[in-house]
């Protein structure tokens, strides 16, 4: 069951501080829901992070551990998603951190940096074609989305794909509402100018014509004109 499904057939007895006093009595099946609840959204959060999609589970896997141990602390001042989403974005970053020292180089980007991916793909069911091509196009707005900075990543997910507030997001990252506001705007700017020169690129080659193709045609117009008679030959 994905996140948002668990979402919708969870009692309404089971909002966030409900189940946080059940995880604390020890109910593990409680927890579990907490996990079902959150896992795609902070999977997300993470792989916009970290780049990479081992790193990603395993610092979820990390996050929710701590979640688990420090499940007391939360208090309902926030969204249990907000609290999650610090716990995951901590353990990202503090990986971040390590393999810089590891590396022994100065990051490229800033560390508070962050971005956010709208979802740009239809949802209905349509023909196979249509859904690879839907595919297709995940595909490259994920690849773009790994290219910008960190800073601008990591808001563009929690707000256009998370749909979080702008004040939930500034809860999240400990940041001001105008910095969540202009890295939002400048993100989408820089997917939207990325994408554009990727068409651009695109429309250079579109309905190429080269290679076998123009082989084949130049062979079937001399096959035929070798039936022609020659042009000094007509009158």
């Amino acid at each position: 069951m994905t996140d948002r499904a668990a979402i919708h057939s969870a009692p309404a007895a089971d909002d966030d501080l409900s189940i946080a006093h059940r995880i604390v009595a020890g109910d593990r099946s409680a927890f579990e829901l907490l996990m079902r609840r959150h896992n795609r959204r902070l999977y997300r959060l993470a792989r916009a992070t970290l780049h990479n999609d081992a790193e990603a589970e395993d610092a979820l896997q990390e996050a929710y551990l701590s979640a688990y141990r420090s499940i007391g602390q939360f208090r309902g001042d926030s969204a249990l998603f907000t609290w999650l989403s610090r716990l995951v974005l901590n353990e990202c970053f503090g990986r971040l951190r390590r393999a810089v020292r590891r590396q022994n180089v100065i990051p490229m980007v800033d560390s508070n940096a962050h971005v956010d991916i709208d979802a740009m793909t239809a949802h209905d069911s349509d023909s196979p074609d249509k859904a690879v091509g839907r595919a297709e196009i995940r595909a490259l707005l994920e690849r773009k989305l790994d290219e910008l900075p960190e800073a601008f990543r990591v808001v563009f997910v929690l707000r256009s794909v998370e749909e979080m507030s702008i004040e939930e997001t500034a809860q999240c990252l400990d940041i001001p509402e105008a910095t969540v506001r202009s890295r939002h705007f400048r993100a989408k700017s820089l997917l939207r100018e990325s994408l554009a020169l990727e068409v651009d690129l695109a429309e250079r080659d579109l309905f190429e014509f080269g290679g076998t193709q123009c082989d084949q045609v130049v062979a079937r117009v001399l096959s035929r004109l070798s039936n022609e008679p020659e042009q000094g030959g007509r009158h």
